[in-house]
């Protein structure tokens, strides 16, 4: 069945047909794809390199092949029976491996998500500005949950929105609005670089897909106090892990500094983990923090800690604690 990249579609299709969220490919080893969060065997055939290398020749342009053989893991995005994947190409033991992430098919409502009523306000508000975060772990619906969020803003306002990318991911249309989708490696090849660009851009919704370094740090804080409406993600696991983790990104001397920009450009933090539901399925667990003066001055001070008590006082405004949020989860017999 493996025995060229003609098979890849075909495997491809089998996963879409088992509505499973990934596909798992390395030498020696079986096709594994992830159904509802279990790993599980496609098909009982090994794969071989020469099966892996013609699937990833096929994917990935020679721009791409080249930067892979120098950084030996590459992102890219790709498009089999009529839907589109997010891939990561990497080496284990010396040999090829392809992770192939399904996106789906249509961009969620945030109904559907059950994003939290905070974020839905949010799409309602005159003057959007700021930074607002979602932090997860890698397969926590992280992007869904912000092009959920961007689709909604596109269909109520007319807007120029700029995305950095790697790699796009979900498509936006809108007649209403100038979208602007770019991809690294692509359209643009440093994310620092990227976003000094859009500042000259004017754009007024600028989503950065994954925030992985200080200097890109610096620059999102900066294209929010430059008054643009600021999305982006972290891998981090809490709202008070994510305040932490940014500013341990800088050196000892720069901290100070950056917790008082960051106090003042903060939106919000929606933190968020996939479980797995009664009805079988996934739904999101969700932690929101969302700015006020208390927040602030507890950023400004390094007391990140105590940012639990404010989310846990602050229920009415529509902050909660992940443990909330399983707890709601559990009383309503979803998990």
């Amino acid at each position: 069945m493996f025995e060229n990249a003609g098979a890849l579609p075909e495997l491809a299709a089998m996963a879409i047909d088992a509505n499973a969220s990934d596909i798992h490919l390395t030498v020696d080893q079986y096709p594994f794809m992830r159904q509802s969060g279990k790993l599980m065997p496609i098909a009982q055939e090994k794969l071989t390199a020469r099966f892996l290398e013609e699937c990833l020749a096929s994917m990935v342009n020679d721009d791409q092949q080249d930067l892979l053989s120098h950084q030996y893991s590459i992102d890219f995005s790709w498009a089999a029976a009529g839907r589109r994947f997010r891939g990561n190409a990497y080496f284990q033991r010396g040999e090829l491996a392809i992770a192939l992430r399904l996106i789906p098919d249509r961009i969620p409502s945030m109904h559907e998500l059950r994003v939290p009523e905070a974020l839905r306000r949010m799409v309602e508000e005159d003057n959007l500005n700021g930074l607002l975060l979602v932090t997860g772990r890698t397969g926590s619906g992280k992007s869904t949950t912000l092009a959920s969020f961007v689709n909604s803003l596109t269909h109520r306002k007319a807007l120029h929105v700029l995305t950095l990318e790697d790699p796009i991911e979900y498509e936006y249309t809108s007649p209403n609005c100038m979208i602007s989708q770019r991809e690294f490696g692509r359209d643009f090849m440093s994310f620092p670089a990227a976003l000094r660009a859009a500042l000259r851009e004017m754009p007024d919704v600028l989503l950065v897909g994954e925030i992985r370094d200080a200097e890109t740090m610096r620059v999102t804080i900066e294209a929010a106090a430059a008054g643009i409406f600021v999305l982006g993600t972290l891998h981090t696991k809490g709202a008070t892990e994510s305040a932490m983790r940014i500013e341990s990104m800088f050196p000892l001397e720069q901290r100070d500094a950056i917790r008082d920009q960051f106090a003042d450009v903060m939106k919000g933090i929606l933190s968020q983990q996939l479980l797995n539901a009664k009805g079988g399925g996934r739904v999101s667990a969700t932690e929101v923090l969302l700015t006020n003066t208390s927040v602030r001055s507890l950023i400004r001070q390094g007391k990140y800690l105590q940012l639990v008590n404010v989310m846990m006082s602050s229920q009415d405004l529509g902050m909660r604690t992940m443990d909330s949020s399983l707890h709601d989860l559990v009383l309503a017999d979803i998990i």
